[in-house]
């Protein structure tokens, strides 16, 4: 295999363990449509490089299983790191006019981002605007995806759906200033006026992705 192929089916690996969490070498050769054998070659070198790591699991009648997932290193990998400037702006903002002051503008600064986004999601059903919405935050780095909710085995009639995004581009601020996250979650409730809107998973909580359940009223 080519120095190319190789870095190609690495950041494919890591990519799936930004998507899920944490997954095994037998999990993740199905996804990739590889062999274990093969994935446990890349993993052994990813761990090598301090990009994942993994916890050994009991996971039936079977001897432990190693379960992998992305380090601090690893997740750095990938598009969230370019707001250090905005981060280190706001820090200086909030030390000249006060920390009220600043969580008054960053409110505004998602008002205006809720207008571009309603500009641009359209008028069409719920199910597509979602999916223009995802599109929206893929472009900004968010590795966002949604899907239709199951419901007694069956897909509702676009009525519930949920926002999955797996990267936050905007993690160093987030952690800095978490209204930012509670001002996310009022955009989306603006951008779908018509919809009920909920945190479902938290990144700055520590869990592996950000989630939101959208409900028509």
């Amino acid at each position: 295999m080519s120095t190319i192929q190789q870095h190609s089916t690495k950041q494919d690996i890591l990519k799936q363990l930004l998507k899920q969490g944490q997954a095994t070498a037998l999990e993740l050769s199905n996804a990739l449509d590889m062999t274990p054998q093969g994935v446990r070659r890349h993993l052994k070198d990813l761990e090598l490089e301090g990009l994942i790591r993994y916890e050994s699991v009991q996971l039936g009648m079977g001897r432990p299983q190693h379960v992998y997932q992305l380090t601090g290193q690893g997740r750095d990998r990938f598009p969230h790191r370019y707001d250090e400037f905005a981060l280190s702006f706001l820090d200086t903002l909030a030390e000249t006019v006060g920390q009220e002051q600043v969580s008054q503008i960053l409110h505004k600064q998602w008002q205006r981002k809720a207008r571009e986004y309603q500009a641009k999601v359209g008028q069409g059903s719920v199910q597509e605007r979602v999916a223009n919405l995802v599109e929206l935050r893929k472009a900004e780095g968010y590795m966002a995806e949604w899907y239709a909710v199951e419901v007694d085995g069956a897909k509702s009639e676009a009525q519930r759906y949920i926002l999955a995004e797996h990267n936050c581009a905007i993690s160093s601020v987030a952690e800095s200033f978490p209204s930012v996250c509670g001002h996310e979650l009022e955009m989306f409730g603006a951008v779908l006026p018509d919809c009920n809107v909920e945190r479902t998973h938290w990144i700055v909580n520590g869990e592996h992705r950000c989630g939101y359940m959208i409900t028509r009223d």
